[in-house]
Parts: structure tokens; C-alpha cells; sequence
């Protein structure tokens, strides 16, 4: 089975204020409209920080800072093993467009089941509700 790693921002509302994390639904490809945390493939030579201030900035036109490593989710697709290494980061500058996504919204902790997640990002849940009830 092929393996596809990626990273992953878990964009909270503000550096200080985690209330609120940024969630994106997929606009194109096999998962086309399930939700997840933004990002994507590494290239050649890029740390995984730098894969995910591009990819960001590629997919939303937007300037983030990756603050500290989240977690890293491994889950077996049917054609792929994904390995995804999350990161909480905020936006230092930009308006969060949607370049690539067909919709976006801002979940509170209570609200993080409203969306129908994709299997990976799902795995996040129960470590990210902790993480902004801190």
C-alpha cells in the first residue's frame, strides 16, 4: 500500500484564545466535500513547518506561524496509508480564502462535531477538545 504523509494546521482564532479552530471542506479529489484541518504534501527539502506556512499560503493566501507540534495521525485509507503530522498555528496575516475549498467555518470546542470530518482529522478530536478546555 502506498504511503502519502502530509501535514496539517490546526489553525486556532488567535495565538492566546484557543475557542476556536479553523475548519476546511474539501473542494476537489475523492474526499471532495468532507471537512479537515488544512494542508498538505511535503516537497523535497522542506521541514514540515516550512511544508505547512507554504501549503497554507498556496491553499488559503494566508501567512501563519506554526506554534508547537500537535500530534501525528496514521490511518489506512483504502488505496493509502496516510501519515499526517498536525501543528496549532494562527494567522499572522491574510483573510483565510478559500483558493481550494468549497466552504470554511470556525468550530468552538462544542461545535467540533457539526461537520462530517474525514477519517484521519477525525482521530484529532478527542486531543483537540482537551487541548482548548485547557
Amino acid at each position: 500500500m502506498k504511503t502519502i504523509e502530509v501535514v496539517a494546521a490546526i489553525i486556532m482564532s488567535d495565538k492566546e484564545n484557543t475557542d476556536k479552530v479553523f475548519a476546511t471542506q474539501r473542494g476537489y479529489g475523492e474526499f471532495k466535500g468532507g471537512w479537515e484541518f488544512p494542508g498538505g504534501k511535503m516537497e523535497e527539502g522542506e521541514t514540515r513547518e516550512e511544508a505547512l506556512v507554504r501549503e497554507i499560503r498556496e491553499e488559503l493566501a494566508t501567512e501563519i506561524t506554526v506554534d508547537e507540534f500537535f500530534k501525528t495521525i496514521e490511518y489506512d485509507y483504502d488505496t493509502f496509508h496516510l501519515i499526517m503530522h498536525c501543528f496549532i498555528s494562527h494567522v499572522v496575516e491574510g483573510d483565510l480564502l478559500l483558493l481550494e475549498h468549497e466552504s470554511a467555518v470556525w468550530l468552538t470546542v462544542d461545535e467540533l462535531q457539526n461537520v462530517e470530518w474525514l477519517p484521519a482529522d477525525i482521530l484529532l478530536l478527542d486531543d483537540l477538545k482537551h487541548y482548548m478546555i485547557k
